[in-house]
């Protein structure tokens, strides 16, 4: 039977490019977004796939999408929580951001992932299926948009090896944890953008399809768990 996969937050970029990827490598492909519905729609018609739109900050619209997923497909062997949230703010001005934009950016980065993964135990048991969590090379080195950015990420990097240590061996779970990536989202980010053309070995940030390529790599490794890959184009060598 086709296996299924749910990309959250894809709609565009990393997720929009690990949907096709997966599509091609003969998954099911659930389509998700918070707001994108015409993008997400047209997306998951083109790949042969489904729809479904949900808010990851709404603690009940994060619980109700996996089973809504169980409820169209009746499986799910592949959940790639690839949906988070980001703004730069300086790392020195501390008083820019607030208990509140703390707690937006856990609740999304780092809650609603766990609350993905704990609706989709059960499907994922049964199908020996795997998690990747999409993080940032900001949970590892002290870089990254904000600081509660980075906190996030590397608090979700610290969730994924412990979620391997208890859930293996029905379950793998990995995390991709990108540098830059050539998104819309990062476009006026010149800064990073010459940082990377500059001192990257590769002398260039990660295109959405590089990780894709990686995170279906990760899936398709039924030995790999509770592994943080950078993929930074080498910069973390600097």
């Amino acid at each position: 039977m086709q296996k299924v996969a749910l990309v959250t937050g894809s709609a565009s970029g990393i997720g929009e490019a690990t949907a096709r990827r997966l599509a091609a490598d003969g998954m099911t492909v659930v389509v998700h977004s918070r707001s994108s519905r015409a993008a997400g729609v047209a997306l998951a018609a083109e790949l042969g796939g489904t729809y479904e739109q949900a808010d990851l900050s709404d603690e009940a619209e994060a619980a109700e999408l996996v089973p809504r997923v169980l409820a169209s497909h009746g499986r799910l062997d592949v959940l790639v929580n690839n949906a988070g949230i980001s703004w730069p703010v300086p790392h020195a001005d501390m008083a820019a951001l607030s208990a509140a934009d703390w707690r937006k950016l856990f609740d999304v980065n780092v809650i609603a992932p766990w609350l993905l993964c704990t609706a989709a135990l059960p499907a994922l048991r049964q199908s020996q299926g795997c998690v990747v969590n999409v993080t940032s090379h900001a949970g590892v080195r002290p870089k990254g948009s904000s600081i509660a950015y980075a906190a996030s990420k590397a608090a979700l990097n610290h969730v994924t090896k412990l979620l391997a240590a208890a859930l293996g061996p029905d379950v793998r779970v990995n995390a991709v944890a990108p540098g830059l990536v050539d998104t819309p989202l990062t476009a006026g980010w010149a800064d990073a953008h010459a940082l990377w053309n500059a001192s990257s070995p590769m002398r260039r940030p990660a295109q959405p399809c590089d990780v894709a390529d990686l995170i279906a790599a990760v899936i398709g490794n039924s030995y790999l768990t509770g592994e943080v890959i950078i993929l930074d184009g080498g910069l973390n060598l600097r």
